[in-house]
């Protein structure tokens, strides 16, 4: 794949000038309407698969070619489109750069990416260079540079990218959302949320077939273990941010009036991949990955600080038993909102002074359902068969609607180099004993007259 040299010498050669240009709209405003997306997509693997199996309910869409290295991948994609009565994608599967040719085609209007995360760089800025508009999977970024560098490669190419934080609509965030514009909280003061989800099981398989039990990772082996599982033996921090920061983040205004300025992290010790691969090791048996010193704390805890004011702690548990969810927090001067289920609206506690009984927690449901997006009231029904309790019918909705209508995404490249910083700030800040780190503002100081935009009206 493309080294750190040829990064460099992309950003350097763009021939388009664009420094400064934070305030412009996207090359998408140019467009025009269309009724029909032409996709193209860069791996498909079990994420892709998820987007496909979506995409594939859609009479607006249309997969025109497909990229993966993975034949297994792209045999079971073949076949999911075919089940669907569709017509094949021309497939690209010649290697690891043949993603390329994909790229050189002039019936792809737009590319959705769900590759590793070590890739998503190159497969992202590669996409904007070529023309075309991104939808990128989310994860963790890998370097600080790097999150500048898809900022600069947008405001060079003005091609958008829009990360996919399918958390962002989830029902009950978009009703706290609702209820946090209206003003129903005060003015917010602190947030908390996390990827509080064992993994353990995911990280790792029998070493030749997805998703079956087993201890086996690393190159070689199939589906997620062969690469997300060697970023918990190279890495201690918080490597998947976004599905808590991306909904506070919306709910702060973070880019569009306010920014994070600075965060700090600790991580606790590494047990356990290491007790999981220990306990599920056959008896009487030794395996090499015994020996495997995993560097990721099982739990790492990541302290930010804004410009207006508020605190927000991110949580990244994935090493440990417990059941999945990701303890939103939202509190404010007039009271708050904490959450405790997998975000159905009667999971959790509210309190909301003036309104609930003096003192007592309540049930939020009845405040979230009086505050459901209208997103949700329009589109429920059809998102109630998507992944994610609906959020992947939402976040892929407003991809191709954007692009359809011609109109900017509402999660765009700031969002996605400020989120995607988080990771490499806070393995900074743990390898430095928790000290606090600077988180650079990505839009040159455009935030202070950027506007909201996410969630604000019904269609998208």
């Amino acid at each position: 794949m493309q080294s750190e040299v040829n990064r460099r010498e992309f950003i350097r050669n763009s021939a388009i000038a664009g420094i400064g240009m934070a305030v412009l709209p996207s090359a998408l405003s140019a467009t025009g309407m269309k009724t029909k997306v032409r996709l193209g997509l860069i791996a498909v693997g079990r994420r892709g698969q998820v987007h496909v199996a979506e995409l594939l309910n859609r009479t607006d869409v249309e997969i025109v070619a497909m990229a993966d290295p993975d034949t297994q991948m792209m045999a079971k994609t073949r076949a999911l489109i075919s089940a669907a009565g569709k017509k094949l994608p021309a497939e690209y599967a010649k290697g690891n750069d043949d993603y390329r040719n994909l790229l050189k085609r002039d019936d792809v209007d737009a590319v959705l990416i769900s590759s590793p995360w070590e890739l998503h760089f190159e497969h992202c800025v590669e996409s904007m260079r070529a023309g075309k508009p991104v939808g990128l999977e989310v994860g963790g970024g890998l370097t600080l540079q790097e999150c500048r560098d898809y900022v600069q490669a947008y405001e060079q190419t003005r091609v958008p990218v829009m990360i996919l934080e399918n958390a962002c609509y989830r029902r009950d965030l978009m009703a706290i959302t609702n209820m946090v514009r209206k003003g129903l909280f005060g003015e917010l003061l602190h947030l908390q949320g996390g990827y509080q989800h064992d993994m353990r099981a995911r990280k790792f398989n029998n070493g030749t077939v997805p998703d079956t039990p087993g201890i086996e990772f690393g190159p070689g082996t199939p589906s997620t273990p062969g690469w997300r599982t060697q970023h918990s033996v190279n890495r201690n921090g918080d490597l998947y941010p976004t599905h808590s920061l991306g909904p506070l983040a919306v709910m702060l205004d973070i880019n569009r009036g306010n920014r994070i300025t600075a965060l700090s992290s600790v991580a606790t010790k590494s047990r356990g991949l290491h007790r999981y691969i220990m306990n599920n090791i056959p008896a009487g048996q030794k395996h090499r990955n015994a020996d495997v010193q995993f560097k990721l704390g099982d739990i790492v805890t990541t302290t930010l600080q804004t410009a207006n004011g508020e605190t927000i702690v991110l949580t990244h548990d994935t090493s440990s038993p417990r059941p999945y969810n990701l303890g939103f927090r939202v509190q404010g001067t007039a009271g708050l909102w904490q959450e405790s289920g997998g975000g159905e609206f009667a999971d959790g506690l509210l309190y909301l002074e003036g309104a609930s009984p003096a003192k007592k927690w309540e049930s939020p449901s009845p405040h979230l359902q009086a505050n459901d997006h209208s997103l949700w009231k329009v589109f429920g029904r059809q998102a109630e068969s998507a992944g994610h309790g609906g959020m992947d019918f939402f976040i892929l909705h407003a991809f191709i609607e954007c692009i359809k209508q011609g109109k900017d995404f509402p999660l765009d490249v700031y969002d996605l180099a400020t989120w995607h910083a988080i990771t490499p700030l806070s393995e900074t800040s743990i390898a430095q004993g928790g000290q606090l780190q600077l988180v650079p503002d990505f839009t040159n100081g455009a935030w202070q007259r950027r506007k909201p935009v996410f969630g604000l009206n019904s269609e998208y």
